[in-house]
């Protein structure tokens, strides 16, 4: 468009000054059109706009009028404002939207993703015009930001009865820094304060989750389901994340026993009580004191057992990483923590093409040195309790190092190998 000599004054006033207004008010579009320019007016005859609801709170005032309709213009509930709110003024995250108020799924899922995964799961096992809500919670709430989220969705839930009854999800997967045990706490709370409508609502609860502290916050979910009174199933990350949803939705049958690793020392890799997998007569190989006395004085000792008499892991196997992999190695030593070991199962890395020196990982919160060694004869020497040998040899590699670990057969009881080149080459490699 041309502006004319005598509207070049006003005009340039007018877009300087709509321009400040634009930024100050946290405008994220504006349009105007038509826009009539005459000597020393402007008219603004048609405009659209649009704000940015997140900076309400720093220009809430100046809007005034200015009101954000919901999503699919459909007004927000009260519960859902509620939770909006809370998750505003936390660092956490915590997410509802209800869908069917009058369904019979409803979901308490941790972790956004999670929660997608749940309710398309249950979708595509034919309870779309059952599910009632999604949402989700994570970033670490606190006990009580999951206890008021949990009382949300327990008073929405229970409103409506049912003849056939309800299901209450409880999902999530492994997580890796919300303690499980203390956003459990908060929910064991409000089912607790919701007994007698849960029962009367005849409702059935299934849980599955995992990450630190799992085991103590199922250990108080099983409980907390014994004093309700209603149908509670607990599973640890031994089940498959999404295997619940089938169970609730009645699709596959649910198991006589849920076993998960109960105490807070047990480990879900290796059963419900017994953190070592034992071979032979259990009573023999505790024995007395003298053969503990026996096994403490052989222990850090090369094993010298017959493959009859080995047993290749228990909780105190360590290994050898062949390669620089610090990746690989890391996310071991994290399982390491989640499983409770009281040390690493990495005892060195073995790294041909590099001088000795030390690598520094996690191991929980806390720092550890990882000694990585060129050969592996001083490797061995050095770690005689090592007795497997995890290799992330090369393909021009893998058969001359897989030869030399076969030459410490005293020490070595296991070779694993990870043929990485192989599988990118044939494409079948999956994170």
């Amino acid at each position: 468009a041309v502006v004319s000599t005598q509207s070049t004054g006003v005009t340039a006033n007018f877009i300087s000054s709509l321009f400040k207004l634009y930024s100050d008010l946290f405008f994220t579009y504006l349009e105007i059109n038509p826009l009539v320019v005459t000597n020393n007016q402007i008219y603004a005859l048609d405009m659209a706009a649009k704000l940015d609801d997140t900076a309400d709170y720093l220009c809430g005032d100046k809007w005034r009028v200015a009101e954000f309709p919901a999503p699919f213009g459909r007004k927000s509930w009260p519960e859902e404002e509620y939770i909006k709110d809370l998750d505003e003024k936390s660092g956490a995250s915590l997410k509802l939207t209800i869908l069917n108020p009058e369904g019979r799924v409803w979901l308490m899922v941790a972790g956004g993703g999670a929660s997608v995964i749940f309710s398309d799961t249950v979708c595509d096992l034919g309870g779309a015009s059952e599910i009632a809500n999604y949402g989700e919670y994570s970033g670490a709430p606190s006990e009580s930001q999951t206890y008021e989220y949990a009382k949300t969705i327990l008073s929405l839930m229970t409103r409506r009865p049912d003849d056939k009854g309800k299901c209450l999800i409880i999902g999530g997967g492994i997580a890796n820094f919300t303690n499980v045990a203390s956003t459990f706490k908060g929910i064991v709370r409000a089912l607790t304060e919701y007994k007698e409508q849960l029962q009367n609502n005849k409702v059935s609860i299934f849980v599955r989750r995992g990450g630190p502290n799992y085991q103590e916050g199922l250990t108080k979910m099983k409980n907390c389901g014994d004093m309700l009174g209603v149908p509670m199933h607990v599973f640890g990350p031994e089940e498959h994340m999404t295997s619940i949803v089938g169970m609730a939705l009645g699709k596959t049958p649910i198991p006589d026993t849920q076993e998960f690793a109960s105490g807070i020392k047990d480990n879900f890799l290796f059963g419900k009580h017994d953190v070592t997998r034992r071979s032979g007569n259990s009573e023999s190989e505790q024995g007395g004191p003298k053969e503990k006395r026996a096994r403490n004085e052989n222990r850090g000792k090369a094993r010298t057992m017959t493959p009859s008499q080995y047993n290749l892991y228990d909780k105190t196997t360590t290994c050898f990483v062949y390669g620089l992999q610090l990746k690989a190695v890391q996310g071991m030593l994290d399982f390491d923590c989640a499983c409770r070991r009281d040390v690493p199962s990495v005892a060195g890395i073995i790294n041909p093409f590099s001088a000795n020196h030390n690598v520094r990982l996690y191991f929980g919160s806390k720092e550890v040195n990882v000694p990585v060694y060129k050969n592996m004869s001083e490797a061995i020497q050095r770690h005689p309790q090592a007795s497997v040998i995890i290799s992330f040899a090369s393909l021009r590699s893998a058969y001359t190092s897989t030869l030399e670990m076969l030459k410490y057969p005293e020490s070595i009881k296991c070779i694993a190998t990870l043929f990485v080149d192989l599988l990118y080459q044939s494409g079948s490699f999956s994170a």
